[in-house]
């Protein structure tokens, strides 16, 4: 029992240094994803989204249904399609995510008077009074990330990041 200890021990140190690049070993080349902007590109919104997830939390809303909310908040009676065309989501995500808003009383699924076949999406009261808490606390995420990035970053990668 006690050789598991002291190898736990051990092993633990070596473990810490590694995570914090400070082994005694030379810098993990990453070759040729140096010059990837998809890697850093993905890096970046992993880290951006863990954030941004811990944040809506607070109010029990993910990133997905945030942007739904939002979307349809500003275009009411957009048609599913429609948003799922807009937020790049796959037809059958964007109706279980439509499903669990509907759940919750954010969201209504109304007939189309144009088209019969079509629904036409619209927030509840709760849904805006939802939506009006998320985004006060999506501001002060996106207040954060341009304090780390500075605004000159913030702004420059997002004009790189809307290409058409």
């Amino acid at each position: 029992m006690a050789k598991k200890r002291s190898r736990r021990h051990r092993a633990a140190p070596l473990r810490r240094k590694a995570a914090t690049g400070s082994s005694s070993r030379s810098a993990i080349s990453l070759d040729v994803l140096e010059g990837h902007l998809g890697y850093f590109a993905r890096r970046l919104q992993v880290r951006v989204f863990q954030d941004f997830i811990r944040t809506l939390k607070r109010i029990n809303i993910s990133p997905a249904q945030f942007s739904v909310l939002v979307v349809i908040g500003a275009n009411r009676g957009l048609s599913q399609a429609e948003l799922a065309a807009t937020l790049g989501i796959e037809r059958a995500r964007l109706v279980r995510l439509l499903h669990r808003l509907e759940e919750r009383g954010f969201v209504q699924r109304l007939r189309s008077s144009a088209d019969g076949r079509r629904h036409a999406l619209q927030l509840t009261p709760q849904g805006r009074t939802t939506l009006a808490r998320a985004k006060i606390l999506a501001a002060r995420h996106e207040s954060q990330l341009i304090r780390k990035l500075g605004a000159e970053r913030h702004a420059m990668l997002l004009r790189a990041l809307r290409y058409p």
